[in-house]
């Protein structure tokens, strides 16, 4: 259960949200944007999360957008993982999203609400990072519509108050080839190790990771490597990991070492899986 008390409010509009969001800001409420409310739920009970006030946007018709239109998929904040998954338009995402938490939670877990939480880990953010998709975000300026990969470092970099609203794929890139895995120390269910999201673009392979570090991200010098045709694969491999953008996770899921040896493996995989051997 969670300890403490807050004021809710279901906006209809995006400028009523924004307006709130303003209006309670100013009242020292510290209110926070609620979809799902998994992450408020699990945090709360233990204390690490708190607000005076959650505005919940599922009622605002843009973030529940799902279509397809002058050659893009758009798919709205709201949505939850479950639906997205059901739709069947982007195989990457479906089966990232399908290794989040478990059915239950997945009905609830959305994605604007996966991309922008507090939990390091924000799976559903690495097909979106690998094709240079765009998200729009709705400021106290207007809706903005900006590369995710200038917003996303480490995390969604949103100024107070902003709300991500959609995000939109070109649907040439629902189609490349891909490769995902997620590993865990032992349980079917569960925060990974690492998971790995990889196509191929252009000749090129791109990758992002979640649980390596305490973020998620893709790396461009980590991907120059793992296309360095003038390296056998093993040899690609290993400088890929000297590129690591930070530290690597030591924690009770498992230590930086059996990481390290993990992503070497998967890197491996990687190669095969979407055709890029050259031994």
């Amino acid at each position: 259960m969670i300890s403490y008390n807050f004021d809710y409010f279901q906006p209809n509009t995006i400028q009523e949200a924004m307006d709130l969001f303003q209006t309670l800001q100013e009242q020292q409420k510290d209110p926070v944007y609620f979809s799902g409310g998994t992450e408020m739920i699990t945090l709360g009970r233990v204390n690490k999360m708190t607000a005076g006030a959650v505005i919940d946007i599922k009622h605002i018709p843009e973030c529940q957008t799902f279509e397809e239109e002058n050659g893009q998929l758009t798919l709205g904040s709201a949505l939850t993982l479950t639906k997205i998954r059901n739709m069947k338009k982007y195989p990457l995402l479906e089966d990232v999203i399908s290794e989040i938490a478990d059915h239950t939670s997945r009905n609830k877990i959305t994605l604007g609400g996966n991309i922008c939480a507090n939990i390091i880990y924000r799976e559903a953010v690495l097909p979106f990072l690998l094709t240079d998709s765009h998200v729009v975000i709705a400021t106290q300026e207007g809706l903005k519509e900006k590369p995710i990969n200038e917003l996303f470092n480490q995390k969604l970099q949103l100024n107070s108050g902003e709300l991500l609203v959609q995000i939109k794929i070109n649907l040439e890139d629902l189609t490349l080839p891909y490769f995902t895995m997620k590993k865990r120390r032992q349980w079917g269910v569960g925060y990974p190790l690492i998971t790995i999201a990889a196509i191929e673009k252009e000749g090129q392979i791109r990758t992002a990771f979640s649980g390596l570090c305490a973020f998620p991200f893709r790396s461009n010098k980590m991907e120059e490597q793992l296309n360095n045709n003038n390296l056998k694969e093993k040899e690609r491999t290993e400088k890929a990991i000297q590129h690591i953008p930070g530290d690597v996770l030591n924690d009770v899921h498992g230590s930086d070492g059996y990481r390290k040896f993990m992503l070497k493996n998967i890197l491996e995989d990687t190669i095969h899986a979407i055709g890029k051997e050259r031994d």
